[in-house]
């Protein structure tokens, strides 16, 4: 029962934590949540598979919810990193603020041709008629 306290206190703070500005538009927040939704049910999916390949399923019963919480981390950041936004976006002639996604890249170095991971984060963001 613990262990399921624990659980429901992290999925509760991240789902606090991945709320963004209100200056956002409500079909990112929407997004974000109905990602983590499906990242929870592929996880209890695979915790679920995972537990059955156990001498005694029913007494690690903890993988579904390990395999749900985990899904809902993957899910949330996979929607806010899908849902990237800049720190300051111009839309409908209206300055819109939040807090920009940090999003790691690879490129290629430039002279030397090898593989390297940049993070970029955009600062600004708009469209122009």
């Amino acid at each position: 029962m613990k262990k399921l306290r624990k659980i429901i206190a992290v999925m509760t703070l991240v789902s606090l934590l991945s709320a963004t500005s209100s200056a956002l538009a409500d079909d990112t927040i929407k997004e974000v949540f109905t990602d983590a939704f499906y990242g929870a049910a592929i996880g209890g999916l695979v915790g679920g598979a995972l537990m059955v390949f156990q001498k005694k399923p029913f007494d690690n019963l903890e993988f579904v919810a390990y395999g749900a919480a985990s899904g809902v981390l993957a899910g949330t950041a996979f929607g806010l990193v899908k849902s990237a936004r800049a720190f300051a976006e111009v839309e409908n002639g209206r300055v819109k603020v939040a807090f920009p996604t940090i999003v790691p890249e690879v490129v290629t170095a430039p002279g030397s041709g090898q593989m390297v991971v940049a993070w970029k984060a955009d600062l600004l963001r708009g469209t122009f008629n």
